[in-house]
C-alpha cells in the first residue's frame, strides 16, 4: 500500500493544512475514492486523471485545490481502519441525492481502467450499505456508470 501512497503523492504533490481536517465531509469523499482508485492493487495514470476529473467537477475546485484535496483524502485513507469514519461523516453533510452521487462517482473510479475487480465491488457495496444508498440505487449508479441508462 505505500508504493500505492507514493505514487499519488507523485502526482498531486502534498495538500495544504486545512484539508487535512479529518471532519470535512469533502476529504472523506474524496478518500472513498481514492479508496476505489488503490483497492485493487494498481493506480493506473487513467484512474488517478479520472480522480482528478470527478472532483473538481463534483466540489467545483481549481486544479490546485484538487490536487490538495487528494493529497489530504490519500493521507486520511492511509491512516483509515475502516470505511464507517468516513461515511458517517459524508451522511451526516451530504442528502440522499448527494450520497447517490458519490456511489456513481465510485462506480466511475472502479470502471476507469475498463474492468471491475470484486474488490472494488465489494467496496461499493459495503460503503452504499454505510451511506443509506439502496441496493436498487447502487445498481441503477453502476448501469448509468456502464453507460447503459
Amino acid at each position: 500500500m505505500k508504493l500505492l501512497q507514493d505514487t499519488l503523492s507523485r502526482w498531486f504533490g502534498s495538500a495544504p493544512a486545512p484539508l487535512d481536517n479529518p471532519d470535512n465531509s469533502r476529504v472523506a469523499a474524496a478518500a472513498l475514492l481514492v479508496h476505489a482508485s488503490v483497492i485493487d492493487g494498481a493506480v493506473t495514470e487513467t484512474e488517478a486523471d479520472r480522480l482528478r476529473e470527478l472532483l473538481m467537477q463534483r466540489f467545483s475546485l481549481t486544479q490546485e485545490e484538487t490536487n490538495a484535496l487528494i493529497i489530504a483524502a490519500e493521507r486520511s485513507e492511509a491512516e483509515a481502519v475502516d470505511l464507517y469514519g468516513f461515511t458517517s461523516k459524508i451522511k451526516q453533510a451530504m442528502s440522499e441525492e448527494e450520497r447517490q452521487g458519490l456511489v456513481f462517482m465510485m462506480w466511475e473510479m472502479a470502471y476507469a481502467d475498463g474492468r471491475l475487480d470484486p474488490l472494488e465491488d465489494n467496496l461499493i457495496w459495503r460503503a452504499s450499505e454505510l451511506l443509506g444508498v439502496s441496493t436498487r440505487d447502487r445498481m441503477i449508479m453502476k448501469k448509468r456508470a456502464l453507460g447503459e441508462m
